[in-house]
C-alpha cells in the first residue's frame, strides 16, 4: 500500500510539473495570431468582404457548431474524416464543428431565404480540421468564400471566378494562374463505360494521383469496351494550354452529348474569361477531380508560382440544397484568409501605424483632445501610473505634448522629452 501511495504522488508531481511547463504549447496545426499579423488580417477581411458587397454579395454568418447529419451534407460527405464530432449534452444528437462552411451557406439559401431568384452569399470564419493538408499543416484555416444560387448558366460560374480573381488581385498577389476542369466529362465516361461503384472509385483514386502505370493496369482488368477504355486512359494527356479543349474533341470524339457540351461550356468561359483578363494564364485539365463527389460542373483553382499548391478554388456543385427541401444549382469559391494574408504581407509589408502616446493627468483639455483623436479613428495608450517603459517601448510614433495651452499632437522624434516617463511622485502630485 505505502509504495502504491508513493508512486500515486510521484505521479502526480510529475503529470503537474508537466502542466506548467507545457500549458503554453497549442495543439499541432492550431496557431495563435499575434497583434501586427492580426490587424493586418482584419484589415484584408474588411477589403475582401467590402469587394463582395461591391458585387451585391449579402454576408452570412453560419454557427461554428451545427448537427452532424447538416453539416456533412453535399459537399460535407468529403468532410466526414476531418470533422471533429462530439455529442449535444441537451438533445443527444451528434453535433460537428464545421469543416466547411459550404454546406451551412446553402441550407440558409435554401431553408432561411428561400428565393427564387439568384441569390448571392458570402462568408468568413475560422473552420475546424481533425488533420491537416499535407502541403498546410494548419488544421485551423480562416475560410473566405462566396456563393451563387439559382442560375444553372455558365454565365455565373464566369461571375465567381472573376470575383475570386478580383479577390486575388485585391491582396496584391502576382503571376495568378487559373486552371479550370469539369467533373461531369468523368462522370459521363464512367457512365458510358458501365462501370460498377467499385470500380468507379478505383479508377478515381488512380487519376487524382496521375499513376499511369496504374491505370493501364486497371484499364486492362476491366471488361469495357475499347472506345471507351482509350478515352479514360487518355484523360491523364489532356492538360495544358488553350489547344487543349481541340485535343479533347479528336480523343473524346465518342463519347456522349454530355461530355461534348461540357468542352463547350469550358471553351466559352475560357474565351470569356481571355477578353476580360487577356493577361491571365489560363490553363485545362481534364482528369482533376477534386470535390469530384460533389462538383457537378466546372471546377477551377488559383495558383501562384510561391505555393506549391492552390491557394483558391471552387466549382459547380448543383443540387446542393435538395436535401434541404430544395434543389438549387449553385456555384461559388473559398480561400483560406490566414494563407491570403500571409502572401499579402510578401506584397505589401506591414506599414507601422500612427500610435499616440499620452502622459497622465487629470487635465481636461488632455482627455477632450484624447476623446477628439480616438473619435477620429486615431489611436491613443494613456499613460498608466508607475508602468514600465515608455513612448518607444510600446511602440509610438507620437506624443501628445502641452503648447501653450493647448495639447498637440508631435511626431515622436521631434517631440521635446519623447522619452520621459512621469515618475510615480510626479503622478502622484497630479493626482491630489
Amino acid at each position: 500500500m505505502k509504495t502504491l501511495r508513493l508512486r500515486g504522488v510521484l505521479f502526480e508531481w510529475t503529470h503537474k510539473n508537466m502542466q506548467q511547463k507545457d500549458s503554453w504549447l497549442l495543439p499541432e496545426g492550431i496557431e495563435e495570431i499575434l497583434p501586427d499579423e492580426a490587424r493586418h488580417l482584419e484589415s484584408l477581411r474588411g477589403k475582401l468582404l467590402a469587394l463582395f458587397a461591391c458585387w451585391g454579395y449579402d454576408l452570412v454568418d453560419p454557427p461554428l457548431i451545427d448537427f452532424l447529419d447538416s453539416l456533412l451534407t453535399g459537399s460535407g460527405h468529403d468532410l466526414a474524416l476531418q470533422t471533429f464530432k462530439l455529442t449535444d449534452q441537451l438533445s443527444g444528437e451528434m453535433l460537428g464543428v464545421r469543416a466547411d462552411m459550404t454546406p451551412q451557406v446553402a441550407k440558409i439559401d435554401v431553408h432561411n431565404l428561400k428565393h427564387e431568384w439568384p441569390t448571392r452569399l458570402c462568408y468568413v470564419g475560422t473552420i475546424l480540421h481533425t488533420r491537416g493538408d499535407p502541403l498546410e499543416k494548419t488544421r485551423s484555416p480562416m475560410q473566405i468564400g462566396a456563393e451563387l444560387y439559382g442560375h444553372a448558366g455558365k454565365e455565373s460560374d464566369e461571375e465567381v471566378i472573376c470575383l475570386m480573381l478580383e479577390m486575388l488581385a485585391m491582396t496584391g498577389l502576382q503571376n495568378i494562374h487559373l486552371d479550370l476542369g469539369h467533373v461531369g466529362i468523368y462522370r459521363e465516361l464512367s457512365k458510358q463505360a458501365g462501370l460498377s461503384d467499385v470500380q468507379e472509385s478505383e479508377l478515381f483514386d488512380v487519376l487524382q494521383r496521375k499513376a499511369k502505370p496504374e491505370l493501364r493496369e486497371l484499364m486492362a482488368n476491366y471488361a469495357i469496351d475499347g472506345d471507351t477504355k482509350l478515352m479514360l486512359m487518355k484523360l491523364l494527356d489532356l492538360n495544358g494550354g488553350k489547344d487543349t479543349i481541340s485535343k479533347a474533341r479528336v480523343i473524346l470524339a465518342k463519347a456522349n452529348d454530355a461530355v461534348k457540351q461540357a468542352l463547350t461550356d469550358l471553351e466559352s468561359i475560357a474565351e470569356q474569361l481571355a477578353q476580360r483578363l487577356p493577361q491571365l494564364p489560363i490553363s485545362f485539365d481534364l482528369s482533376e477531380l477534386r470535390g469530384y463527389h460533389y462538383h457537378t460542373g466546372v471546377v477551377f483553382s488559383a495558383f501562384v508560382p510561391s505555393v506549391g499548391r492552390e491557394i483558391a478554388r471552387g466549382g459547380r456543385y448543383d443540387n446542393i440544397g435538395a436535401i434541404f427541401g430544395r434543389s438549387r444549382p449553385a456555384t461559388g469559391f473559398s480561400a483560406d484568409l490566414k494563407l491570403l494574408s500571409a502572401l499579402s504581407k510578401q506584397s505589401y509589408p506591414i506599414q507601422r501605424r500612427e500610435l499616440i502616446f499620452a502622459p497622465y493627468l487629470r487635465d481636461v483639455a488632455l482627455n477632450e483632445k484624447i476623446r477628439d483623436l480616438r473619435a477620429q479613428q486615431r489611436a491613443v495608450i494613456q499613460q498608466l501610473p508607475g508602468q514600465v517603459g515608455g513612448p518607444e517601448e510600446l511602440g509610438c510614433t507620437a506624443i501628445l505634448e502641452q503648447d501653450n495651452q493647448n495639447w498637440v499632437v508631435r511626431p515622436l522624434a521631434s517631440a521635446t522629452t519623447p522619452g520621459v516617463v512621469l515618475s510615480p511622485a510626479s503622478m502622484q502630485s497630479n493626482l491630489e
